[in-house]
């Protein structure tokens, strides 16, 4: 298992919890951070043993505060600092191939570039006392690499309410505006993760990753291509063993045994 710096990386009962570590910076996104990130997501892809994903945080009150802006402000070349955010598309692009699902367990804030991750997982499950915002526009900057992840997640209005103002939701705010899934208490928040990812680990690892790869890639395709697309893949699960053990399950009422084939 590959030893981090920024981030803490566990897998038990079916569970990879990958956990930002950086709390002196709010666990800002540098370079280091992303590229651990990355590191983690495909330790998380390659194990077996990792049905699901959980990404959270170490700090108290903040899941994270976003890109690292000492980054944007200095003197250095305008190609250097075009470079360095290439891990943040990375990271979108590595969560929507991971082929598992993964959960977004905010303790604290998402803020600015943090969003763009939370996003590009699957689902989002916030503390009552968290906030939710794309805070740049203030320091003179604007959430271009998180732009097209909150357009295609939250209805176009209260996105370009967000962009253009930036002012921070509260976490029923952003359960309104369809950014989290779920709102709970502080003592009710990680029973309320582990529920979840538990049941996702439940499901046939093999149906889920059709699933998963079939949800990234359908996704911007032209309606008649998606249903092209789609049905091919329908054909292919149906011939699975997972799928023929599923279905036989449910008419002999018991609880199926996946082989991931």
């Amino acid at each position: 298992m590959t030893d981090f710096a920024k981030l803490r990386y566990e897998v038990a009962d079916g569970v990879a919890t990958v956990t930002l570590d950086d709390p002196e910076t709010r666990n800002a996104l540098s370079d280091q951070l992303l590229l651990e990130l990355l590191a983690a997501l495909r330790e998380a892809k390659a194990d077996d043993a990792a049905r699901v994903v959980v990404l959270t945080s170490s700090h108290e009150k903040v899941f994270s505060a976003g890109a690292n802006l000492a980054g944007f402000g200095s003197d250095a070349a305008v190609a250097d600092k075009h470079l360095a955010t290439e891990h943040f598309v990375e990271v979108f692009k590595q969560l929507g191939e991971l082929g598992k699902p993964s959960i977004v367990a905010a303790n604290g804030h998402v803020l600015a570039g943090s969003l763009g991750i939370a996003l590009a997982c699957d689902l989002i499950i916030a503390k009552d006392s968290a906030g939710f915002g794309t805070p740049e526009i203030n320091v003179g900057l604007f959430p271009f690499m998180i732009m097209a992840l909150i357009y295609r997640n939250v209805p176009r209005k209260r996105t370009t309410e967000m962009l253009l103002l930036g002012e921070r939701l509260t976490a029923a705010e952003a359960l309104d505006a369809g950014i989290v899934n779920k709102v709970v208490p502080a003592t009710e928040f990680d029973a309320a993760v582990a529920d979840w990812a538990a049941k996702l680990a439940a499901k046939s690892p093999l149906v889920m990753r059709l699933g998963k790869d079939a949800m990234w890639r359908q996704m911007d395709m032209p309606l008649l291509d998606a249903l092209d697309y789609l049905r091919s893949q329908l054909t292919i699960e149906l011939a699975t063993e997972d799928a023929i053990e599923g279905v036989t399950a449910f008419f002999e009422k018991r609880e199926p045994a996946w082989k991931g084939r």
